[in-house]
């Protein structure tokens, strides 16, 4: 590729002409412009869901929905953002500057109800030139319960969610106040959003401010010009990466665990992924899963769409940039009415964002694996446990408020990959390490909680030659008086899977905890109420191993015993390790003679 050249060829006019270095300049321009706006948000708003955890997002986009910058984003905010854009744009042809939507329907482009999306279009010389979008999970939505995941929801109508389409919020710069009475009036801690809200708007501003700087110095044509350009170079380089990939097609399928109720088998996801090294293409087919179920569970077309392209990018042995163009060479089939594929309307899709997706994504990774050793991953944490639920209730600090908020402080262990361990603050393949751990001195000044404990589990990684990241516990419960906690939680009975050898990673488990200590299993998909002395304790997943654990370098296998993300009888038992010393007076080692006997009599 040479150092100039242009869009369309020939070119003949000097401002066709592309400089990769100014290009390379406006890309990281957009990104700083991103990430600003994304802080912005984050340092100014008021739930802790949002401010402390970051469970927001902000994308910078051409005005067709082309992905211009994600930067520190949630990728299963943003890979489906496009399909918002497309939406804003079918049912309002006209954009004008001060103009601000809301936008959070799960049948029209968003993830899911609780995603809060503002689109702001950015017009330059009366041409729609940039949109904006910033998401932010909120805690209330007026949902029929106090809480987001609604998992019992027969339809959108039990799930009792304010659905807005691309619905104008601003115009000329100012609220468009009927839309704010309605949410202030039907979202429970309306303060709370109303905060976040204009939170997001400063934020939002902020970004659109910043572009048109920026157009104002380089041009907004040049501009798009270079995005162009570099939309193509991401095309190539996936092409190119692709390329390198070797033939082959998988299928892969794993279970959601069973819920009472609403899925006594549990549900099954199938994933199969094709590559085509001679067209450099990656085709991810979903079309083999079951309809819509009569609850919360299922998928979004945006959430299908961004499982996939997550499950594709995180499989590659090489890294290509994230832009519009590198997803040209992924073709993604669902079919309309699938719980994993576009649920149609009026099916619930409240936890489209977790529960099926996380088993989607880490589907997706197997699949690669089972193609080549060296692709793909196993898979990674599943479901929402108690250390991610709903909590809600009276504040008696402050007068008996009100107060909800999602907690975010222990996490699932990410999976293992052919080249590296998984990654402790994993969270889930839709967040994939991108989600921040609540401060938990922050929470508990903001909301009557009590954190007691929060603790990685040793032993609970998927064994392997790289073994999954453990999982994490947390024990937590009302400050108080009686606290409302809904969790939907996932992988106590089918944990994520390892891959070429590689152990499943340790089963979820959560309890209610009893005054007198006396414990009580507690179901992956609950509302409950704790009363104060009632606690809950809840050990989330650890990820999916890669490769055989007799394989694993021996010091690697101490390194994890020291650190304490294994178990000194699991490295005997399961990686074949012989240890001597004692942890404690630092004179742990490892025996390589008795190593070398130990392994070669295991493989028998």
């Amino acid at each position: 590729m040479s150092m100039s050249e242009t869009l369309e060829s020939p070119a003949t006019r000097t401002d066709d002409v592309i400089d990769p270095i100014l290009a390379t300049v406006i890309s990281h321009r957009l990104n700083a412009i991103n990430r600003e706006m994304n802080d912005a948000l984050m340092h100014s708003a008021r739930s802790a869901l949002i401010s402390v955890a970051r469970d927001m997002s902000g994308a910078l986009m051409t005005a067709d929905g082309t992905l211009i910058s994600l930067a520190n984003s949630l990728p299963i905010h943003i890979l489906g953002s496009h399909l918002q854009v497309e939406s804003l744009r079918r049912h309002h042809p006209t954009l004008r500057n001060g103009d601000a939507y809301l936008h959070n329907d799960p049948y029209e482009g968003c993830t899911h109800p609780a995603d809060f999306t503002l689109l702001v279009p950015v017009v330059i010389d009366d041409v729609h030139c940039f949109t904006l979008t910033l998401l932010a999970h909120q805690a209330d939505i007026g949902n029929s319960q106090p809480t987001t995941y609604m998992f019992d929801a027969k339809d959108v109508y039990n799930e009792g969610a304010l659905i807005f389409t691309a619905t104008q919020i601003q115009r000329d710069y100012e609220d468009v106040e009927d839309i704010i009475r309605m949410c202030r009036k039907r979202i429970r801690a309306a303060d709370q959003w109303y905060a976040d809200y204009r939170a997001m708007i400063g934020a939002i501003r902020l970004g659109e401010q910043r572009i048109r700087e920026m157009s104002e110095r380089f041009g907004a044509q040049t501009i798009l010009r270079h995005l162009k350009w570099m939309a193509n170079y991401g095309d190539e380089m996936m092409g190119a990466a692709i390329r390198e990939l070797p033939a082959g097609r998988a299928e892969y399928e794993v279970r959601h665990d069973p819920a009472p109720g609403l899925m006594p088998d549990g549900f099954r996801i199938h994933a199969a992924v094709e590559i085509d090294p001679k067209e450099g293409k990656i085709i991810v087919d979903l079309t083999d899963n079951d309809d819509c179920m009569p609850n919360g569970l299922n998928l979004s077309e945006a959430t299908t769409l961004a499982g996939a392209l997550i499950g594709v990018m995180t499989s590659l042995p090489k890294q290509v940039p994230i832009t519009g163009g590198s997803f040209r060479r992924i073709e993604v089939k669902m079919r309309e009415g699938a719980a994993v594929g576009k649920a149609a309307f009026p099916h619930s899709a409240s936890l489209a964002t977790t529960n099926l997706l996380y088993r989607l994504i880490g589907a997706v990774q197997c699949a690669f694996a089972n193609i080549a050793y060296g692709l793909g991953s196993g898979a990674g944490a599943s479901g929402m446990s108690a250390a991610w639920g709903v909590i809600s209730g009276h504040d008696r600090r402050f007068g008996d408020r009100f107060y909800v908020n999602q907690l975010f402080s222990a996490f699932g262990g990410g999976p293992a990959t052919a080249r590296v361990d998984g990654w402790i603050n994993f969270g889930g393949g839709g967040v994939n390490g991108m989600l921040l751990r609540d401060s938990i001195e922050v929470v508990e000044s903001k909301y009557p909680v009590r954190i007691e404990s929060v603790r990685i589990v040793p032993g609970s990684g998927g064994a392997g030659k790289f073994r999954g990241a453990p999982g994490q516990e947390i024990t937590y419960g009302p400050r108080f008086s009686e606290m409302e906690l809904a969790v939907a939680a996932d992988g106590m009975v089918h944990p994520p899977a390892g891959v070429h050898g590689g152990h499943a990673g340790g089963a979820a488990q959560m309890f209610v905890v009893a005054p007198d200590g006396s414990e009580k299993p507690l179901p992956g998909l609950s509302l409950l109420a704790l009363d104060a002395g009632y606690r809950v304790r809840s050990i989330d997943n650890g990820g999916g191993g890669y490769g055989d654990p007799l394989d694993r370098e021996p010091a690697r296998v101490l390194a994890d015993v020291v650190e304490g993300y294994e178990t000194a009888e699991r490295a005997r038992s399961i990686y074949g390790v012989a240890l001597v010393g004692v942890l404690e007076e630092n004179t742990l080692r490892f025996l390589p003679e008795e190593t070398v006997s130990l392994r070669s009599s295991m493989r028998g």
